[in-house]
């Protein structure tokens, strides 16, 4: 007969936090990360457990210092009912860290359980108080020296012949003994559940407000330029990322002229994501804009006004990129010896090549990756730490699952942003094997019920443990929507919804001020898009939307509970063109109301959910609007509203307690 292999006596099942396929669950500096487990083992004995977690141990590479494995640290996890276990973690540095659940036969409480009722049915207890003892005497030397005096008097009560048998029975139920003993693991049996992986990242991974602008419109980089006043009024307006394009050089062959035309003027700047010329690649600043100490003293500055920048990081290059001439391996060969440039049919990008990011040969792919690994160090070196990732589904998930690991595994703090409209299982993915967060399809849903389906999911649906959504009412790509042709009040509502149904949102210049002419009738891009020329915009305007864009900052960063999307809510409105949510936590509670048709009046009532909100049903309680600075008083049942789009998109209400 064959040996039988050492199974574990208790059974794990169905531990959270993990992804469907066991990659890193996500988590925030300092947030609480819920871990629980089902615990399955025969008989009727208690089982205890608790959870550990460490820093994932990793090799030092090159000119990097050993690491020492970070040692464990462990919580308690507390009984819930039905064999399932449940606690929480916090955890204060940015990192990869991995966790594990260790249960066991609890036998001291199960003793303890069971001594009660013998006690109650009348049993003889002597040989229970000696196994009592001796459960004692086996777990003291887990317990601190100063607090073991009182389990040696307890042990010594258990055993005495002289003491009667209440006092005895006291000693083994005291409950001063029994909280020394709890969570005290039993060296007899323990069993440890499979590691899992937890990346936990800083605040700004996972909730922020995002502005994109394009520098070169704004005369580059450079002290003194426009840019730098801009970003005195993006600061003022609470946004904490400003996101740049691409700031490298721009090739020549078959560059693209304005209005995305296939023949460019001498004097047509081309499209900033066909990167790379005789001056230089991906490593590169382009010479309008500027030099890299100016790109250092831009961030700078931007870090001087409380916010980051984020740098695109688009991995293609055009035919004159060094990258083309030097590494023709790197790219895809048609039969007559030409590159193949990049096409998403309908579109066409003459003006840009793809890279191939399975060579032939192994080694040219293991020099391909590092190559463009190595971008990411060097854009790091000098101060950026969030990157805008340009089209990431068009490469390979093996390519960014090694990549994001190896650059966050040395820098922590960095934050990859997935700009991937594709299919959600390809979305997901991305997200699974590391991006810190996501583009989504908030830009084309539009009628309530779209919206209200979408923010379910997203709050509550099967990835939203590790999916974090960053909803954009527009792009330099994307003219959607109520937006193409739309009045300003069909902006005012699109910033409104996407500023509050998620804790990241982000809008593209231009927005403020009402752009909305689509490049034909069946084009989402816009007209006279910026991605192929410079704009000059009139940001001094009276009519310019940023004191609304600045009024939802402020609301955002003023409440908590606006930045945990697990708390969203939706609420019965009788309108189908209202729709109604609300985030809760702790005492602060939030509720937004917004007219989705921009331009008629509409009237509705709403019923809040008052039992998941913590309201009264009978009386009234008091809300106030964050956008006007009215104050009402609602009551239990329904609430009337009326919203005028030539007044505001809704209300934003806050409750007062």
């Amino acid at each position: 007969m064959g040996s039988v292999a050492p199974f574990q006596k208790i059974v794990f099942r169905d531990i959270v936090p993990v992804t469907p396929h066991r990659y890193a669950s996500k988590a925030v500096v300092g947030d609480d990360v819920a871990i629980g487990a089902t615990l399955v083992r025969d008989g009727h004995g208690i089982l205890s457990a608790r959870v550990r977690w460490r820093r994932t141990p990793r090799a030092a590479g090159p000119g990097e210092p050993n690491r020492r494995f970070t040692r464990w640290q462990s919580g308690g996890l507390h009984d819930v009912g039905g064999g399932r276990v449940e606690g929480t973690i916090a955890i204060d540095e940015p990192g990869d860290y991995e966790f594990e659940v260790q249960a066991w036969f609890d036998r001291f409480a199960t003793w303890r359980r069971d001594l009660s009722l013998r006690a109650a049915a009348g049993d003889d207890l002597d040989l229970e108080f000696e196994i009592g003892a001796r459960l004692i005497e086996r777990l003291s030397p887990s317990v601190p020296k100063a607090e073991r005096r009182r389990l040696a008097d307890a042990v010594a009560t258990l055993r005495s012949a002289t003491c009667s048998e209440p006092v005895r029975l006291s000693a083994g139920l005291d409950d001063a003994v029994a909280e020394l003993l709890d969570r005290v693991v039993d060296p007899d049996e323990v069993a440890t559940s499979p590691r899992h992986r937890l990346r936990i990242d800083r605040e700004i991974a996972a909730r922020g407000a995002w502005y994109e602008f394009f520098p070169r419109s704004e005369g580059g980089l450079e002290k003194g330029s426009a840019s730098w006043s801009r970003l005195e009024e993006i600061a003022a307006a609470g946004f904490d990322v400003v996101y740049l394009p691409p700031i490298h050089p721009i090739g020549t062959t078959n560059r693209k002229g304005r209005n995305n035309t296939l023949l460019a003027r001498p004097d047509d700047v081309g499209s900033p994501w066909a990167i790379g010329s005789v001056e230089g690649g991906h490593t590169a600043v382009h010479p309008d804009l500027g030099t890299i100490d100016d790109v250092e003293a831009f961030v700078a500055r931007v870090a001087e006004l409380g916010m980051e920048v984020a740098l695109d990081y688009a991995l293609q290059c055009s035919p004159d990129h060094p990258w083309a001439r030097e590494h023709p391996e790197w790219f895809t060969q048609l039969p007559d010896g030409s590159i193949r440039f990049a096409e998403n049919p309908p579109k066409k990008y003459q003006d840009i090549y793809p890279i191939n990011f399975w060579p032939d040969r192994d080694e040219d792919r293991v020099a391909l990756w590092e190559a463009c690994r190595d971008v990411l160090e060097h854009w790091i070196d000098h101060g950026v730490n969030i990157f805008r990732v340009d089209n990431p589904h068009t490469k390979p998930v093996a390519f960014w699952e090694w990549m994001i690991r190896d650059v966050q595994g040395r820098h922590p703090d960095v934050v990859f942003l997935a700009e991937a409209f594709t299919l959600p299982a390809m979305m997901h993915t991305l997200a699974e094997v590391g991006f810190s967060q996501s583009y989504t399809y908030f830009t084309w849903r539009t009628a309530k019920w779209e919206l209200e389906q979408y923010g379910e999911e997203l709050a509550r649906g099967p990835a939203a443990g590790y999916f974090r959504p960053n909803l954009w009412p527009n792009t330099p790509d994307i003219l959607a929507g109520p937006l193409r042709n739309g009045p300003p009040a069909a902006f005012a509502m699109r910033a409104m919804l996407a500023a509050t149904m998620a804790p990241s949102w982000g809008v593209y210049s231009g927005f403020e001020l009402f752009e909305n002419q689509p490049a034909s009738p069946d084009n989402e891009e816009y007209l006279h898009s910026e991605k192929y020329e410079l704009k000059r915009r009139d940001w001094d305007r009276p009519d310019s939307l940023m004191p609304f864009l600045a009024r939802l900052n402020a609301i955002r960063r003023n409440h908590p509970a606006m930045a945990y999307l697990g708390s969203l809510r939706y609420h019965h409105v009788d309108n189908d063109e209202v729709t109604a949510y609300s985030y809760h936590r702790g005492s602060d509670t939030v509720v937004v109301i917004v007219n989705i048709n921009p331009t008629e009046v509409r009237e509705a009532t709403v019923h809040l959910d008052h039992s998941a909100l913590g309201l009264p049903w009978n009386g009234g309680y008091e809300v106030h609007d964050e956008i006007t600075g009215e104050t009402f008083t609602w009551h239990g049942g329904g609430n009337y509203v009326r919203l005028d789009p030539a007044v505001g998109p809704g209300h934003v209400l806050s409750v007062v307690r």
